[in-house]
């Protein structure tokens, strides 16, 4: 298996499917990440490809207990004293400098809650079924220290049960939604899997394509959109700005291109980048930056 890997993505729909043969796991409002404990260590790779892993070095040093060859899917959270999860906290963590983020987690540790094995001691699992892989997950986890912040996600095969989750978690734990996953399903890169979520902010994920303000310091970003309209995005936060830069920086020089609704930005290569935002449907409809895919 290859670093960078490819991850398997969910396609939002209304509502849950119905049926037999799906599991329903709750939705986390972290970073997505991959973990990869390898015959010398432990990486951490984002959902991008970069390698995050001295953003996370508590969960890196967790991840020394699994066996080497292990590869996993999940999403790294942070959670407030009162126990609902932060993204705003994950996102601070993940724009930090590699001090910053170890005093960081001194204060708020992180969790990884895995939901697929992708490849095990034995080899590559992705071509086996989601029903497999998952009881693989769960036999592998339980033999982890007691103590361990590698946790499996929430998952069941009762639709009502989803649903309890769904309404109920949400304002109480940070839970953003669920996602469907067919029991025979294997894992495949994009939205080819026939993963399926429901959200409680119905959002849209959008290519980065530039950006305005310094390189360093984005102000707004320029995003083609699933119904290919281009805009500038409302003024970014300090947090997604500064992990955002940290893309726009390795990218090097740019230059100039012009948005569907006339402003000027610096562009960037399409494909460097992925950014969640709420947007309306209308020419001119504001543009929200959620935070960086």
């Amino acid at each position: 298996m290859d670093w960078p890997l490819s991850v398997a993505l969910a396609q939002s729909v209304p509502e849950l499917p119905t049926g037999t043969d799906w599991s329903y796991e709750v939705k986390l409002d972290g970073h997505r990440m991959i973990m990869w404990r390898t015959s010398d260590g432990v990486r951490l790779q984002a959902r991008s490809g970069r390698d995050v892993t001295a953003a996370w070095d508590d969960l890196a040093l967790a991840g020394h207990h699994l066996p080497a060859g292990t590869v996993l899917d999940g999403e790294a959270v942070i959670t407030t004293e009162d126990g609902r999860i932060s993204f705003e906290a994950a996102q601070a963590r993940a724009a930090s400098s590699p001090t910053r983020a170890h005093r960081l987690a001194a204060q708020r540790p992180a969790h990884y809650i895995a939901f697929d094995a992708l490849q095990l001691p034995s080899g590559d699992v992705r071509p086996r079924p989601y029903s497999e892989r998952r009881a693989a997950l769960l036999n592998l986890l339980a033999g982890l220290p007691a103590n361990t912040p590698i946790q499996a996600v929430s998952a069941t095969t009762d639709r009502d049960t989803a649903l309890t989750w769904y309404t109920t978690l949400h304002h109480e734990h940070g839970v953003e939604g669920i996602v469907a996953k067919r029991a025979t399903s294997p894992y495949r890169a994009g939205r080819t899997g026939g993963w399926q979520k429901i959200r409680h902010a119905e959002t849209v994920d959008a290519d980065v394509i530039g950006y305005t303000g310094p390189q360093t310091r984005p102000r707004t970003l320029a995003v083609r959109l699933p119904n290919g309209r281009t805009a500038l995005t409302q003024t970014l936060s300090a947090p997604l700005a500064a992990r955002i830069a940290q893309v726009l920086v390795a990218a090097g020089p740019a230059e100039q291109g012009r948005a569907d609704t006339g402003e000027t930005y610096t562009r960037v290569p399409s494909g460097l980048a992925v950014v969640e935002v709420l947007a309306g449907t209308t020419r001119h409809a504001v543009v929200t930056p959620l935070r960086l895919r």
